[in-house]
């Protein structure tokens, strides 16, 4: 296990942890039916019907996989 040679100072413990950052969340945002919403990109999304239910999955404007 690596043990560290020396104690390292509050002032470099500080600058390294204020490297630790959130990334913002990028989402796309599109327009279906008169509604805008928004997806995270790259990722397959749900057809629904207007009741709800959930038909199939679309990629790209293509049907991927059924539900």
């Amino acid at each position: 296990m690596a043990v560290p040679k020396r104690k390292q100072s509050r002032s470099n413990t500080h600058a390294r942890r204020s490297q630790w950052k959130a990334t913002p969340v990028q989402l796309v945002k599109t327009v279906e039916n008169g509604k805008v919403t928004y997806c995270l990109p790259h990722r397959a999304k749900v057809v629904e019907d207007s009741a709800g239910t959930a038909l199939y999955m679309e990629y790209k404007g293509r049907k991927v996989a059924d539900v």
